[in-house]
């Protein structure tokens, strides 16, 4: 297991989140020496029990950057209300460019969704969901305008 900024040691021990890499962008800057190469990488973390969280990493290095994406996505975890398998209700989100509609779908339908709406919605937990990304191609513009459609859910109130 990796040490992910902490001063004590990982003691090994398993981690809770399961951690999924949407991208691996290089970046590279001209400088008077030469050019700087860096990598950017975004991150998708969750317990596929309703928290999730997001985060963008720059390093010279790819396994430096993942470690600073999963360690801010962790920081920033969101809870997303669910109903057995899927979400409470339908929920249209415009962020910027992006623009992305989340269905619940009955049981046994699968995640219906785009490479970074199913990674979001695979880390949370969600099982049954319908999806479109309508807005822009953009993955890191995708993948925050899910987290903010999946904040946006209210829970069903039971009666009792």
């Amino acid at each position: 297991m990796m040490n992910y900024g902490s001063r004590r040691p990982d003691r090994g021990v398993p981690s809770e989140f399961e951690e999924k890499v949407v991208q691996v962008n290089r970046v590279s800057k001209k400088t008077k020496g030469g050019n700087k190469i860096g990598f950017s990488v975004l991150v998708v973390v969750g317990d596929k029990k309703g928290r999730v969280g997001a985060g963008l990493g720059g390093a010279p290095d790819v396994s430096a950057a993942v470690k600073k994406a999963v360690l801010y996505a962790r920081k920033h975890l969101i809870t997303v209300p669910l109903n057995k398998t899927t979400i409470p209700h339908v929920v249209f989100v415009k962020l910027g460019a992006a623009r992305i509609m989340l269905k619940p779908a009955p049981a046994g339908t699968g995640v219906i969704a785009g490479g970074p709406v199913r990674a979001v919605v695979e880390a949370a937990g969600i099982r049954d969901i319908v999806s479109k990304i309508l807005g822009t191609s953009n993955k890191a513009s995708n993948v925050y305008a899910t987290m903010e459609a999946l904040k946006q859910l209210k829970a069903i109130k039971s009666r009792s």
